[in-house]
């Protein structure tokens, strides 16, 4: 600011040459003061500019810090729906081998009722004439045994008939094939197997509220059947089909407490851990 001293100057000059009065001098010095005043107020307003940078130097820090913080963030949201979709693939990868162990499960029991049904056959009087035993197995299909009246037909021949239905997928004729044999062999060694298969035909349709009734009906009704289990897992599988969650896991819970060392045990146990339910 080059005012103030050209003032200066301009006073020595006057006082050097005697022309200078006392209201000039006044006057010269109320000049000094305002130009002084005035260069502090530049200061002042220098000083403010330089916290003015400073602040929008934080500004920066801190937009930078941000977006690092960002950075991190959306690398850190990338991870996890990484793991999700890693977990994802294992919870179906779980589920395929689950529904694999489940197909082996029912062919084995498929298996085994055809064994029982061989073997209960075996056992029973012979068709012959002589009335003995020949070891052969009943024909399939609705033939007439030489020792039987017209129209009269095996119940065994009705079990396999509605068997081999089950087996082929035509669950209303396996159904009603079941249903005709308990209706006339009520108290034969293979009632219980027979109410067993209606629950499982009619849980292949999707009819899980009925399902779950006939799987109530082997339960209450065939108490020490090797089919309980079974019939207890589907209950458990048809009530979580339908919604009802907890009454499901009740079931399958009921199956690791009252029969843990079954095959259906081992399942309602995967079946859990996939519900997200730990167990013993």
């Amino acid at each position: 600011m080059k005012i103030l001293p050209t003032t200066v100057m301009l006073v020595a000059a006057f006082a050097a040459t005697g022309c200078i009065s006392t209201s000039d001098f006044e006057a010269a010095q109320r000049q000094i003061a305002e130009l002084q005043e005035e260069l502090a107020t530049i200061k002042r307003t220098a000083s403010s500019k330089d916290e003015v940078q400073n602040v929008n130097v934080r500004i920066a820090e801190q937009t930078e810090t941000l977006l690092r913080s960002n950075a991190t963030l959306v690398t850190k949201v990338n991870e996890i729906e990484e793991r999700i979709q890693n977990t994802q693939g294992a919870v179906e990868d779980v589920t395929h081998r689950l529904d694999q162990v489940s197909g082996q499960v029912a062919k084995s029991q498929r298996d085994l009722d055809e064994l029982k049904t061989r073997v209960t056959t075996m056992q029973a009087p012979a068709s012959t004439a002589g009335g003995e035993a020949t070891g052969e197995l009943t024909v399939p299909g609705p033939a007439v045994t030489p020792t039987q009246p017209a129209g009269d037909i095996d119940p065994m021949q009705t079990y396999q008939a509605a068997y081999r239905d089950y087996q082929r997928g035509n669950f209303d004729l396996a159904i009603e094939g079941f249903r005709d044999f308990l209706s006339g062999s009520p108290a034969s060694d293979l009632a219980d197997n027979a109410s067993y298969w209606i629950g499982e035909s009619l849980f292949s349709q999707k009819k899980y509220r009925e399902a779950i009734g006939q799987f109530d009906a082997v339960v209450n009704k065939y108490p020490k059947s090797d089919k309980v289990p079974g019939a207890l897992l589907k209950k458990g599988y048809a009530y979580i089909n339908v919604g009802e969650r907890a009454q499901g896991v009740v079931q399958l819970q009921y199956v690791l407490h009252e029969h843990p060392k079954s095959q259906e045990a081992s399942l309602a146990r995967q079946k859990l851990k996939q519900l997200g339910i730990e167990t013993k």
